[in-house]
């Protein structure tokens, strides 16, 4: 395995910026308040977007906080070290963002009022960003081609994980359905899987 890298609860995750340790105790003491914000996503899926669309309403749409502070100072990441950190001094209400599938994410998050968005993106989309991005910050290993990339991510070899497997079964019986309906009547060549 590359030096640059650790394996937590099966996903690997960079050493730069993430730690072995702090992820235990994020996901077994990390306690939320009732009036967080969490926005949960699969890496490459639209994060920033809606970092920069819920800065905006929560500013009234003022851009002076999106133009001035960098989106994980607005809305840290909980599992890096900087989120772990700095989210327990933030005042209240908390934006927050996290990339941890739902069965490593903090417990804690059952127990409060705390708001949770979830955003979906089509994974041909998230492949193709994730391999672009790849090749621009060389967080885990950088793939030969877009080709490997797909086997990669096929095989859930990315931070965060596995994307189908980032759901729990209930929440990707939910998608499918969804899917499934949107796309009825569509021509079968759009979608090789």
């Amino acid at each position: 395995m590359n030096e640059k890298l650790f394996l937590h609860e099966g996903i690997l995750f960079p050493s730069a910026g993430y730690d072995p340790e702090m992820l235990r105790f994020t996901q077994e003491e990390f306690v939320f308040k009732d009036d967080d914000v969490m926005i949960m996503t699969y890496p490459k899926s639209g994060t920033n977007w809606l970092i920069s669309i819920l800065s905006l309403i929560r500013s009234k749409g003022d851009p002076t906080c999106v133009q001035s502070l960098p989106f994980w100072e607005r809305a840290p990441w909980l599992e890096t070290k900087f989120g772990f950190e700095n989210l327990p001094t933030m005042k209240s209400p908390r934006l927050m963002t996290s990339h941890l599938p739902l069965r490593i994410f903090p417990k804690s998050i059952f127990n409060t009022k705390a708001k949770v968005i979830y955003l979906i993106r089509n994974p041909r989309d998230v492949l193709v960003s994730g391999y672009f991005f790849g090749h621009v910050v060389n967080l885990l290993a950088r793939s030969e081609s877009l080709p490997q990339y797909f086997e990669w991510f096929l095989e859930g070899n990315g931070i965060a994980g596995d994307w189908k497997n980032h759901f729990t079964v209930a929440q990707a019986e939910a998608f499918d359905k969804i899917f499934k309906e949107r796309t009825a009547g569509l021509p079968p060549e759009l979608f090789p899987w």
